[in-house]
C-alpha cells in the first residue's frame, strides 16, 4: 500500500526560485531516476540523511508533494513527473552552457569575439587572421563589424573580447593600445579642379560639398576636426555608413571625401595625398579593464600588440 504525505503551502510572496532551488535540482533528478534515496545518495556522494532532508525541504519550499514514499523506495507523484521534465531540460541547459564556455576557453580551439571597423574588413583583418591562424589553426572567431562607439558598447556589454577602433577612446574602463597610423586621402571625382594634383591641403577643399560617414562614426569626427583645423566647416551633401559607398558617391560627382586608402582602386575617382594638417587616423586595440582573458583571447591580444607599426598594409 502506497503512502503519500501532505505538504503545507507556504506563502513565499516574491521568491527568487532560481537561487532557492538550483542547488537541489540535480539531487531531485538523481532521486527520481533511482527511485531510491540511498542509491541516489551513494551516486551523489552525500549522506542519505542529508539527501532526505534536502528533498523534504524542496517539497516544503514548493508546497507540493513530489514523491510518494514506499518504505525504502520512492516514486514520483504527477506533480513530481511534471517537475522532473522541466528539471531535466534545465540541467541539460546548464550542462550545455558549461561545455560551451569550456570549449570557448580551450587554448587550442577556443573562441575570440573580435570587433573592427568596416574599413579594416576588406584587407587588414583577413590578413591578420590568416597570419594568426598559421600558428593557431583551430581557434574560432566571432567577427563583428561596426563603427567605433557601437563596438565599445558591445565591449562593455561583454559581447566582444577585443576591438580595433579609431580614433582611440579615452575612457577609464577601457585599456587602449595604439597599433598603427593610417594616412587619409582627399578623394575627388575625375575631372575635378584638384584632380590633376598629387598633393593638397585640406583648406583647398573649402567650399566643396563633402560626402561623409554619419555623425558618431570615428572617421566623421576626424573629418570634422581636420576641416575645423583648416579653418572651415564642411558642407555635407550626403552621409553614409560605409567608406566604399562614399567613394561611389564621389565617383558620381556628388562631393569630395576624406577617406583611408581603398583595398582595390576605385575607377572614377582621384586620391590625393594631404599635406596639411596631418591627415591620419590612429588605429588601436581596446579591451575592458580588469576583464580576464581566456587563453585564445590572450594569444590573439599578444599577436596584435606584436604588430605595432605593422598592422596596416604599406
Amino acid at each position: 500500500m502506497s503512502v503519500t504525505h501532505s505538504v503545507a503551502y507556504p506563502d513565499h510572496g516574491e521568491v527568487a526560485w532560481d537561487g532557492l532551488l538550483a542547488p537541489r535540482l540535480a539531487q531531485f533528478a538523481a532521486v527520481a531516476r533511482h527511485e531510491h534515496v540511498t542509491r541516489a545518495a551513494q551516486q551523489l556522494g552525500v549522506p542519505q540523511s542529508t539527501l532526505s532532508r534536502a528533498m523534504a525541504r524542496l517539497e516544503a519550499d514548493l508546497g507540493v508533494a513530489l514523491f510518494a514514499r514506499h518504505g525504502r523506495t520512492v516514486s514520483l507523484t504527477p506533480a513530481g513527473r511534471a517537475f522532473l521534465a522541466s528539471v531535466d531540460r534545465a540541467l541539460d541547459g546548464v550542462r550545455r552552457a558549461a561545455e560551451e564556455v569550456r570549449a570557448d576557453a580551450d587554448p587550442d580551439s577556443g573562441k575570440v569575439a573580435f570587433g573592427f571597423l568596416h574599413t579594416l574588413g576588406p584587407e587588414t583583418v583577413p590578413s591578420l587572421l590568416r597570419e594568426f591562424r598559421a600558428d593557431h589553426p583551430r581557434v574560432r572567431f566571432q567577427l563583428v563589424q561596426n563603427y567605433g562607439e557601437a563596438m565599445l558598447e558591445r565591449l562593455r556589454a561583454g559581447d566582444l573580447d577585443l576591438c580595433l577602433t579609431a580614433p582611440l577612446p579615452d575612457a577609464p574602463d577601457l585599456v587602449v593600445r595604439s597599433l598603427d597610423e593610417q594616412r587619409l586621402r582627399l578623394v575627388v571625382p575625375e575631372g575635378h579642379r584638384l584632380a590633376g594634383r598629387k598633393r593638397v591641403r585640406v583648406a583647398e577643399a573649402e567650399g566643396e560639398w563633402f560626402v561623409t560617414l554619419e555623425t558618431g562614426y570615428g572617421l566623421r569626427r576626424i573629418t570634422d576636426a581636420l576641416c575645423e583645423e583648416a579653418g572651415f566647416t564642411p558642407k555635407v551633401a550626403f552621409e553614409g555608413e560605409e567608406a566604399e559607398t562614399l567613394r561611389g558617391l564621389v565617383a558620381a560627382g556628388l562631393g569630395v571625401a576624406l577617406l583611408p586608402p581603398p583595398a582595390v582602386p576605385r575607377p572614377g575617382v582621384v586620391e590625393l595625398a594631404v599635406t596639411a594638417p596631418k591627415a591620419v587616423r590612429e588605429i588601436g586595440v581596446a579591451w575592458l579593464e580588469g576583464h580576464p582573458d581566456t587563453p585564445p583571447v590572450a594569444a590573439f591580444k599578444r599577436f596584435l600588440l606584436a604588430r605595432r607599426g605593422r598592422l596596416l598594409p604599406r
